[in-house]
């Protein structure tokens, strides 16, 4: 049985993370709850949904991600993938079988659920979401020949090839740096088309000018700075 670890981070959301802990199939070993600094009742409800959750204070999506990392590290019994899912119920956590299906059946290093049109409720991504992961995606098909279509924050990756991609982004460049760290290291990838619908509560990158810009500067930076890398 392989053994699966899922990490979310999470910031206020009260309102949904028990929803999505609770549509977690149950082939995961261990759903990790990362709050980030969150002031409602997010690490109550993930505790009572029966997550092990971990506090980090720093703020940025990439201090939480690290925080899961770090917490299974020091753990004895390593897993052979780490998922990564958000707190705010846009995913569809039971379709964590068809993220992890392809490093399971196929041996492939790491998987993107693509958030396809057709497969987007309307209003789920916000045009400058739609417009910087189309920006991003492009940019690194023409510096680095990729095939991603997307910057899906639902991911699975084998973990110690995780490990070796030596994770460093603080905030809301986490994505993208997995993503080039990824083709740099010419690990195997795919992606999975996957559901994706409106949130619950108000999106802290795209749901604000300053986090979309924010998140735009960073993304951007990780590309050029990959692409001028020998």
């Amino acid at each position: 049985m392989t053994k699966i670890k899922v990490i979310i981070p999470a910031f206020n959301e009260a309102d949904s993370i028990a929803h999505v802990i609770n549509d977690i199939p149950k082939i995961v070993d261990e759903i990790i709850v990362v709050s980030n600094n969150s002031t409602d009742a997010t690490e109550s409800n993930a505790k009572k949904a029966g997550a092990t959750v971990l506090v980090e204070t720093k703020k940025g999506y990439g201090y939480a991600c690290l925080k899961g990392v770090e917490y299974i590290a020091n753990q004895n019994k390593k897993p052979e993938i780490i998922v990564f899912l958000d707190g705010d119920y846009s995913d569809y956590p039971e379709e964590l079988t068809k993220i992890v299906s392809p490093i399971i059946n196929s041996n492939i290093d790491f998987v993107i659920g693509a958030r396809t049109k057709k497969l987007r409720e309307q209003g789920s991504m916000t045009i400058p979401q739609i417009f910087g992961n189309w920006l991003a995606t492009t940019l690194m098909s023409l510096f680095f020949g990729a095939k991603f279509t997307d910057l899906g924050p639902f991911r699975a990756i084998k973990y110690q090839k995780l490990l070796a991609l030596n994770m460093e982004d603080k905030t809301y460049g986490w994505t993208v740096e997995m993503q080039l760290k990824a083709l740099k290291q010419k690990l195997t990838y795919t992606e999975i088309p996957v559901n994706y619908r409106n949130r619950i509560g108000v999106s802290k990158v795209s749901g604000t000018v300053k986090g979309a810009i924010f998140a735009g500067v960073k993304i951007l930076g990780w590309i050029f700075k990959y692409s001028f890398k020998k």
